[in-house]
């Protein structure tokens, strides 16, 4: 019984995806970026816009809190070839340096350790310029990161559902994209949260049958983790509520 159900689950989360995708405007993110914000006097509706280290960040219409890193170039995600070079701005750190506004909009504190940083892989997004979400992270993700040994050296955790590789950093430099740096980065996605004694999480899933390689699952667009209205929802670092892809 259990089997049918996630094979449901996961046939409509196929579905939901190829709907998305079609009719849908993959360009709209870039418009807004190199366009409205780019001519814009005082850049709206970017929240910042950095034409000089190359990032803009939006406000997602997704979440409370839930902010886009969106490079001011064309650049279309993470197959990019041109972030694999060591003079290509880290994007990861821009976003991290960026993740005070995040708090500022849920109107509470969160600690660094349960925030994070995704980016999805091409069939797992729905558009077609570079954009690192920057969110809470889901807080069964944070519990079961901190019960797994994460070394140096990459090692397979599940998540979801999901085998995900990962790994600790010292620090984002150099770009997660440069330590990953994989033959084919299109399947890729990329999740970073800070690690329990220090560091990061480096978090990789590769996009496969159903799985579609999509990060941004780890995170909460709802940051039940902090939220004190929700709290009490969470019981030994489980969400009570559904996975965001109904895989929970």
């Amino acid at each position: 019984m259990k089997a049918v159900l996630g094979l449901v689950s996961a046939l409509a989360m196929a579905g939901g995806l190829t709907a998305c995708h079609k009719g849908h405007d993959r360009n709209r993110l870039w418009s807004i970026v190199g366009t409205q914000c780019a001519n814009d006097a005082g850049h709206n509706p970017c929240t910042v816009y950095d034409a000089k280290d190359g990032y803009a960040l939006l406000k997602d219409r997704n979440g409370r809190g839930q902010y886009l890193l969106i490079p001011t170039l064309r650049t279309p995600g993470v197959e990019d070839p041109d972030l694999l070079k060591p003079d290509e701005p880290n994007y990861f750190a821009d976003a991290w340096a960026e993740r005070g506004h995040v708090a500022q909009s849920y109107g509470f504190p969160i600690p660094d350790a349960h925030l994070s940083l995704a980016i999805n892989s091409r069939s797992g997004r729905t558009q077609d310029q570079l954009h690192i979400h920057v969110d809470c992270l889901s807080p069964y993700v944070r519990t079961e990161l901190d019960k797994n040994m994460i070394t140096e050296d990459w090692s397979l955790v599940s998540l979801y559902g999901h085998p995900y590789r990962a790994k600790v950093v010292k620090s984002l430099e150099p770009s997660p994209f440069r330590v990953l740096a994989a033959d084919d980065m299109s399947i890729h996605t990329l999740v970073v949260t800070p690690a329990k004694h220090g560091g990061f999480i480096l978090l990789d899933d590769q996009a496969h049958a159903l799985d579609f390689a999509s990060g941004e699952e780890l995170q909460d667009h709802k940051c039940h983790i902090d939220d004190p209205k929700h709290k009490h929802m969470v019981m030994d670092g489980l969400d009570m509520g559904m996975h965001q892809n109904g895989m929970m």
